[in-house]
């Protein structure tokens, strides 16, 4: 888990009272068929529910998959903040086909956009040294 995957958040709720929600932003670090990674200061126990908007940032239309049901299974702390495993709680039914549907597309795009980066990092620069 060395960075973020690009243009990828998860947004989510944390109770703050009797009647307050806080909406908050985290990063994703690593994301699956099954489940995903995400840094937040905020606390959960392995064996709470959360529930996520996956939101990909892309030019014109953000890629959007809203209500994704996930287990905390895993807390690892580093520094201030929390590294989560979270899995995801099996799709069922028809709008959970077109939510998964959402998610594979903010997957291919996150491999696409990965693909890139390590072209652009290990990219014309190498080849300009060796020519030197």
């Amino acid at each position: 888990m060395n960075e973020a995957l690009p243009d990828l958040v998860a947004h989510f709720h944390v109770k703050r009272g009797l009647f307050r929600r806080e909406r908050v932003e985290a990063a994703l670090f690593e994301l699956d068929n099954f489940g995903c990674v995400m840094k937040t200061d905020k606390v959960f126990n392995p064996g709470d529910t959360v529930v996520l908007d996956l939101v990909m940032e892309m030019p014109f239309d953000n890629i959007r998959a809203d209500g994704i049901s996930g287990l905390v299974t895993e807390r690892r702390k580093h520094c201030s903040n929390f590294f989560y495993s979270v899995d995801f709680i099996e799709f069922n039914g028809q709008t959970s086909s077109a939510l998964a549907d959402k998610l594979k597309r903010i997957r291919d795009v996150v491999t696409k956009k990965q693909l890139l980066k390590s072209r652009r990092s290990s990219g014309p620069s190498s080849s300009l040294r060796q020519m030197a």
